[in-house]
């Protein structure tokens, strides 16, 4: 199983909304009302790029969530596995954990959960179907959601292709 470079990091790969709220609702629920901490990304040094490939992992005053997204429609939500201070070893890159390279990450920090949303795609292409997670703050909104076998974020609304099943 690829573990993507990560030490202790075993992705469990869900497809569709039913699959992901059975598995992943009430942890994703009970986040509601924490401040965010920190929200960490595996970045290419050498690139200076986000490297996309790899989970996104949010904390939640202890409580980390890791999101990963693959192939055309699979999404792994994985709890308190990934430890930020070990190295991320994939050949042939230099890469490393940072929290502090995306402003718009930056400035939902210490701000309080207000909401998160399972959003389910209803255009009518390949992606019908698939899920994205959307975290709502006070003052920004953070949708991690598939970008074709890899993770994309947005900030702000989410697109109105998306239904959208609110776990509050």
């Amino acid at each position: 199983m690829l573990d993507f470079g990560i030490e202790n990091y075993r992705p469990h790969w869900l497809n569709g909304r039913s699959a992901v709220l059975a598995a992943h609702g009430r942890p994703l629920h009970a986040l509601i009302g924490r401040p965010l901490t920190h929200a960490w990304l595996v970045w290419d040094v050498q690139d200076d790029e986000w490297f996309s490939d790899c989970p996104v992992l949010l904390d939640f005053t202890g409580e980390q969530v890791e999101i990963n997204h693959a192939k055309l429609d699979d999404l792994s939500i994985t709890w308190n596995t990934v430890d930020t201070h070990r190295p991320v070893l994939w050949p042939d890159f230099d890469l490393q954990w940072r929290h502090d390279i995306r402003p718009e990450l930056h400035a939902l920090q210490s701000q309080r959960l207000q909401d998160v949303e399972l959003l389910e795609w209803a255009g009518t292409d390949m992606a019908q179907g698939t899920v994205a997670v959307s975290f709502h703050f006070p003052h920004g909104q953070l949708t991690i959601a598939n970008a074709l076998d890899e993770n994309g974020l947005t900030f702000g609304p989410p697109e109105s292709r998306y239904l959208r099943h609110s776990l509050s």
